[in-house]
C-alpha cells in the first residue's frame, strides 16, 4: 500500500502499463495464457484497476473540496475574530466601570481558545448588547448595524464549519474506499507478477515490458 497521493498514481501508472502491455506484447500474452492468465483474466484485472482508479480520483475530489472547506472556514472564522476583538476593546473601555455589564457581555474573562467555548462567548456578546449599551458604545463608533454584521458572522461561521466537518467526513469515506480498493488491487497484482515471473522465467528481460525492473 502508499501513503501519498503522487505514490498511488505511480502505482496506478504502473499497473496500467503491465496490464496494458500483457495483452500488446504477444509473446508474453502466449506464455501468461500458458498459465490461466488469458484474455477473461486480464480483463478483470483491468475492471479491478478501474474501480480502483474511480475510488482515488473520487478521494482526491473528496480531500479537495476539503481543503477549501477548511479555507473557507478559517477565513470566516477569522473575520469573527477581528470584528468581535476590536467591539469587545471597545466595549471594555467604555464599560470599564460597571461590572454588571462586563460580565453581561461575558468580556469580564479571558477569550477561551477551544471552538465551542469561544463561539459561545461571541454569540453571548453579541446576542445581549442592549440599547442602552449600544447607545454608550456609539461614543466609540459602534452601532447598530456593526452588532448585526458581527451576529451574520457567527451564522456565516457556524455554516462554514458546518460544510468543513461534512467534507472532512466524506473524505474519511472515500479514503477507507480506496484503501479497500487498493487493498484488492495490489493482492490481484502481486498474483500476476508472481505467476509473470514463472512464465517468463526464460525471459527475464521482458519483465520490464511489464514495469518490473530486472534485479542486477
Amino acid at each position: 500500500m502508499t501513503n501519498s497521493k503522487n505514490s498511488e498514481a505511480g502505482i496506478l501508472e504502473q499497473y496500467r502499463i503491465a496490464l496494458e502491455n500483457v495483452k500488446n506484447q504477444s509473446e508474453i500474452a502466449a506464455e501468461m495464457a500458458e498459465l490461466s492468465y488469458d484474455a477473461n483474466k486480464i480483463a478483470e484485472g483491468e475492471q479491478l484497476l478501474l474501480q480502483t482508479r474511480n475510488a482515488y480520483n473520487s478521494n482526491k475530489k473528496e480531500d479537495d473540496e476539503t481543503t477549501i472547506a477548511s479555507a473557507t472556514f478559517k477565513q470566516e472564522k477569522e473575520t469573527l475574530d477581528k470584528q468581535y476583538k476590536q467591539h469587545r476593546k471597545k466595549s471594555k473601555a467604555i464599560l470599564r466601570k460597571n461590572p454588571e455589564a462586563l460580565k453581561k457581555l461575558e468580556i469580564h474573562t479571558r477569550i477561551p481558545y477551544g471552538y465551542v467555548n469561544w463561539i459561545e462567548m461571541i454569540r453571548t456578546f453579541y446576542t445581549n448588547i442592549d440599547q442602552d449599551i449600544l447607545q454608550q458604545l456609539a461614543l466609540l463608533k459602534v452601532t447598530a448595524e456593526d452588532i448585526d454584521t458581527g451576529k451574520l458572522q457567527i451564522e456565516k461561521v457556524e455554516k462554514a464549519r458546518a460544510e468543513y466537518i461534512k467534507e472532512a467526513g466524506e473524505s474519511q469515506d472515500a479514503t477507507q474506499q480506496k484503501d479497500l480498493a487498493f487493498s484488492k488491487m495490489d493482492d490481484w497484482m502481486r498474483d500476476f507478477y508472481a505467476i509473470a515471473t514463472i512464465a517468463l522465467e526464460d525471459k527475464p528481460q521482458l519483465m520490464e515490458v511489464l514495469g518490473r525492473k530486472r534485479k542486477s
